[in-house]
């Protein structure tokens, strides 16, 4: 049998620090240079720092503040114009990310990272560092997560309230039967949707699961017809009416949110510890994986250039 190692990963250190970590960056949100009301802002990630962008996009056209997009690098349509850029990286040396900010390092540009010096930091106009929320670790979970806090906290909400949540939900019971389980659906509205395709990918990148993630309706159009008792399906976010009935009739196990959508993804970070932990993996290195993708092939940048 494999050691059990996800015990005292490093990965599970930061799961734990998160609620710590978010006070900080409330703090850091609360007086942070960020897009200004009206502005139109694009926000773009990859992969985790996506899907952060993704919720936050979500976030701030619901305080008021103005149209905001997210896109991963390679897809964002560079010919439509937006007031300002935020980058997200946590390494601040992604490759994909680079070259979309070169693209466009003339615009008003922000970059939100976890080191006070990197190349994306270094070309943005502004730079947010979060040393604080910086990881050891491959998967991502606290610096993802402060980047949100920090957002929330510039929009107005209650991140301390969201931070003392997430301190209960360190010490709850994990859903029943979750380490049994062989399929995970993580379903989310608005910002949610963002922070379900994130908790899909945790579990996928620390414990090899096979995971999807929908806003809650879509699961309607297709994906519930591959529902089996073996299946989980998490909701970050309150179910339409009726949706959780039509789950729960498929023999598939079914969670519903107890917290905040963020707070939520705390507890799936626990539940990823422990899927790895049962199979005997190491969160803390994951097959095929590194901290920062950073592409030596000639360059392809596959930017669009629509509007």
């Amino acid at each position: 049998m494999a050691p059990n190692r996800a015990e005292t990963s490093a990965t599970k250190t930061e799961v734990f620090s998160q609620p710590q970590v978010w006070r900080q960056a409330a703090a850091a949100g609360r007086g942070a240079s960020l897009p200004v009301r009206g502005q139109s802002v694009a926000v773009i990630g990859c992969g985790t720092s996506l899907f952060v962008a993704q919720a936050v996009a979500r976030w701030r056209e619901e305080a008021g503040h103005g149209i905001t997009d997210a896109f991963t690098p390679t897809e964002m349509p560079m010919g439509r114009r937006y007031d300002s850029y935020v980058f997200i990286s946590r390494s601040g040396t992604t490759t994909e990310v680079l070259r979309a900010l070169e693209v466009l390092r003339a615009q008003d540009t922000y970059a939100i990272t976890a080191t006070e010096r990197n190349p994306v930091g270094d070309l943005a106009r502004h730079h947010l560092p979060l040393p604080f929320a910086d990881e050891v670790s491959i998967v991502q979970t606290r610096f993802a997560t402060s980047a949100a806090a920090l957002w929330r906290s510039y929009l107005g909400h209650d991140v301390e309230g969201l931070a003392t949540e997430a301190e209960a939900r360190l010490s709850e019971a994990l859903p029943d039967r979750v380490t049994d389980r062989r399929h995970f659906v993580f379903l989310g509205h608005g910002a949610s949707v963002g922070l379900a395709n994130e908790a899909a990918l945790k579990l996928r990148e620390a414990a090899l699961c096979w995971t999807e993630s929908y806003p809650a309706m879509e699961l309607r159009h297709g994906p519930i017809s591959v529902l089996e008792p073996h299946s989980l399906v998490w909701s970050l976010d309150a179910l339409p009416e009726g949706l959780g009935e039509e789950i729960s009739a498929t023999g598939a196990g079914l969670v519903r949110p107890a917290s905040d959508p963020l707070v939520e993804l705390v507890l799936v970070h626990r539940a990823a510890l422990a899927l790895a932990r049962s199979k005997g993996l190491d969160p803390d290195q994951p097959p095929r994986l590194q901290r920062s993708v950073m592409l030596t092939e000639p360059r392809g940048d596959y930017v669009s250039s629509g509007g």
